[in-house]
This record gives C-alpha cells, structure tokens and sequence, in this order.
C-alpha cells in the first residue's frame, strides 16, 4: 500500500503543478492499475481522494492512453469495492462517464460499459437521468449499431478482428439489460438496438457450448427489449421479418437444440433461461401462421410416436426430457410453460401433445385441472390441431400400433440410462404426491427403503 500511496500522491501533486508529461502519467497510472488489481494493496486507491484523483485523470481531460488507464484502475476498483461504486457517484462523475460514451472507441466502450454496469450495483445512481440528460441510451444505440454491421451472411468485417470488438460488445450487452431490468420504463429506449443485436444472433459464430458469451448476454438483452413497440414502430415484428419471417425463430431454436445437446446439465438451468424466455415471449407475438410453425418445430411429430413421448434425440424429445430432469429445477418449469403456451393453453390439447405422464406434474403445480377426457384415447394430428389419426397412448404419446412390436423399454438402456429413468420417475411421483391429489409412496423411494436400490459406482 505505501507504493500505492506515493503513487496517488505523485498524480494528486501533478493536477496542480503539471509538471509531468503524458507518458509519464500514463505510466504511473498503468502502475497503480497493476497494484490495484490486488485487494490487500489497493486500499489507498478506494478511499475518496484515490477515486477522486483517478476520476480527474479519467474524466476531466479529453480521451488519452492515461486518462483509460485510469479508466481500468476504476472499473477494477469498483469490482473489488462496493462503498467506491457510490463515492464515484458522490464526487458527479457519472454524467461525466456516461458523455464519455458517446465517444466512438471500442475501449472506452468496453472501460465505460463495464463502469456503468457495475454502477447498476449497490449505488443511488438514476440511470433515467443519464438517458434523459446525458444521451446515454442513444450513445448504447450506436455502439449496439456498430457492432451489428460486423457480422453479416459473408462473414466478419476484417475491420472487426480486435479482441476488443468483442469484448465491448459483451460489456454494452450488459448494461442494457441491467438498466432494462432495473427502469423498466426506459426499456422502449434501446429498441433501436434490437435489430442489430438480432443480427449479430443471425450471423455471429457460435461458441460451444453456444450459450456463453457473447450469445448468451445478447440474449438476455434481447430478452428485456419492448417488441411489441418495435413492432408498431417498424409495421413489422423484428422477430419475425416480412423478407424472411422465419429466420430468426430457427436460429433461436437451432441453438436451443445445440444447447440441450451441448450443454452440461449442471450449467444448462441458467444459462438456457433467457433463451427459452424470448421463444415464449416470440410465440405470444407471433402470427396464427407463425404459431403454427413454431409447434411444427417444437412439439413431437408423427415421427416421434413411433416410441413413448420424450425418447429419441429429437428437439421435442429433448425438451420433453428437460421437463422433469432433476437437476434442472428453474428450466424445466419454463420449457412445460413453452410446451403448455404451445398448446394454446388448453390442457386436453397440452395433454395430447406430449402425454398425460409429462403434462400431469405441470398442470398440478400450475392448479390447472386436468379433464377427465384428456387421459381418454383421443385423436390428434402431431401439430397440436385436432384430427383424425391414428389412436394414441394418453399417457405415453405413442401410438398404440407401436406399442405392439416396441421391445421392453429397459431392454437396450445402459446403467446410466436406467438411473436417469430412475431419477426421472422419481422427481415425476415427488410432484403428483405434493399435490395432495392422492396418497402414495414414491416406489423408487419404496425400493431405496426395502433396500432393492442399487447406487451404481463413480
């Protein structure tokens, strides 16, 4: 800390005297960035004449090499100590920090963004003043612009091969949603930046796992956006373009799907929220032609009843399977939403379309009744539309002439298979007794007591 001291002192003694050049400033200031980073030598740097001296060298001056190492020196600083979040406030640099957006560089994008982000947190800040007074929502708008006209079906601009391109992308991405989330209000302020945060979904390279950043904080800055004003505003739903309607639902669902295959479980729950939320959220908007080609894409198909519902590697299966997965206790409620909403919110419909053995659990947390015709051998066609077709299992959702020629379901199963079909079962009796519809021991827990459960080895 007294390296840190002498530093702070050096700086503080030069806002008046001027007498070391720029180089040298950028030096010192890069040095107290380093030291800063270490919690145990950067207590001088969180007091409020270190944050005071770094915010003049920040923000009090025209953009420079020193006044952004100043810049990082702060954002490191807010990170490793809340009670300086709220003396940068204090001390009026905010409109300050915020007009400094405007400027057009991925580094103060990136350095400014993450500032602000981190502001969002455990400060008074009134970010609706910034918007209003400061332009803050349009200087986003522009950086969001730039960074959509990256990407496009040819590819990356070569322009656009700094890490940093990135990087600020990342950082504006969430503070849009932090701000959306905290002043719902302004949220109809950052549609200009749907259609570009659209494209980059469109055109920019997936990750893998896909649902990592940047396609994961673009979601969830598309997640918060107003689109139903979008919408007015451009006569057509940017979700749903009149040039191509079905481009960017099958990008939304093809990574769905990339993600249910790719994902591991334990970091699938909250990193596929945001994005099962926008495909809700785009069903609700959609046209009837669109909602009919959505279930097409979403709910089992013919094909899919060749077995019992929720087996297979298709996307309905898959979702199916995230309905009453274990580990997946935020996920599977969303994704029974979806199929529910699907299924015009109608329970017989919803029952139809992927079985009485997966829909029970949900209509019952939900205290949806369940009608007694739904457990009935019916028709439906694979679209969720009533229609003459073969007979089906209600419970199952496979179609009862499958049912003859289908081998013992535990026949071909793996140990580990059988184990997550146990676990299945399991989380499946836990719902139907919490209900308190009716009375009975869980058998997989009757068969752990009577001590007929076999734990399988690491």
């Amino acid at each position: 800390t007294e390296e840190v001291d002498r530093l702070l002192l050096d700086l503080e003694r030069n806002l008046e005297s001027a007498k070391i050049s720029l180089k040298q400033q950028e030096a010192l200031l890069e040095r107290v960035k380093v030291l800063g980073r270490n919690p145990t030598t950067a207590t001088p740097i969180f007091s409020k004449k270190g944050i005071s001296t770094l915010s003049r060298y920040a923000l009090d001056g025209d953009a420079s090499n020193a006044s952004r190492e100043a810049l990082r020196t702060l954002a490191n600083a807010f990170l490793l100590n809340e009670a300086s979040r709220q003396t940068f406030v204090d001390l009026g640099y905010a409109p300050k920090a915020a007009d400094r957006l405007k400027v057009d560089d991925r580094d103060d994008e990136f350095v400014i963004s993450r500032i602000l982000f981190l502001l969002t947190y455990k400060t008074n800040l009134q970010f609706d003043y910034l918007v209003e007074h400061h332009e803050l929502a349009d200087s986003i708008n522009r950086h969001v612009e730039h960074h959509g006209k990256t990407y496009s079906k040819t590819g990356r601009r070569k322009s656009a091969t700094s890490p940093m391109e990135e990087m600020s992308m990342i950082e504006t991405a969430k503070l849009i949603f932090n701000i959306m989330a905290h002043y719902p209000d302004l949220r109809s302020r950052f549609t200009p930046s749907i259609g570009p945060l659209l494209n980059l979904i469109l055109y920019h390279p997936l990750p893998s796992p896909p649902l990592q950043p940047p396609i994961s904080t673009i979601l969830n800055a598309l997640m918060g956006m107003d689109f139903a004003s979008a919408e007015h505003e451009a006569e057509s739903s940017p979700l749903f373009p009149s040039d191509n309607p079905e481009g960017v639902m099958d990008r939304l669902v093809s990574i769905f799907d990339n993600a249910l295959r790719n994902t591991p479980e334990k970091d699938l729950d909250p990193a596929a929220m945001p994005l099962c939320t926008l495909i809700r959220r785009a069903y609700q908007l959609a046209s009837e032609q669109m909602k009919t080609w959505m279930r097409g894409l979403l709910l089992p198909q013919e094909q899919d009843r060749d077995q019992p519902l929720g087996k297979g590697e298709t996307l309905s299966a898959r979702l199916l399977r995230a309905t009453c997965a274990p580990h997946l206790p935020n996920l599977s409620k969303n994704v029974s939403g979806l199929l529910f909403e699907l299924s015009d919110q109608d329970a017989n419909k919803f029952v139809q379309n992927i079985g009485y053995g997966f829909a029970s659990g949900f209509l019952m947390s939900e205290g949806i009744p369940v009608p007694a015709s739904a457990t009935e051998r019916s028709n439906t066609s694979g679209n969720g539309n009533i229609g003459a077709r073969a007979d089906i299992n209600p419970v199952t959702g496979q179609r009862l002439n499958a049912e003859d020629s289908e081998p013992s379901p535990s026949a071909e199963m793996t140990e580990e298979e059988k184990e997550r079909e146990a676990e299945r079962l399991f989380v499946l009796f836990e719902r139907l007794k919490a209900t308190g519809v009716v009375d009975i021991q869980n058998p997989v827990q009757q068969a752990k007591d009577e001590g007929r459960f076999e734990e399988l080895p690491d």
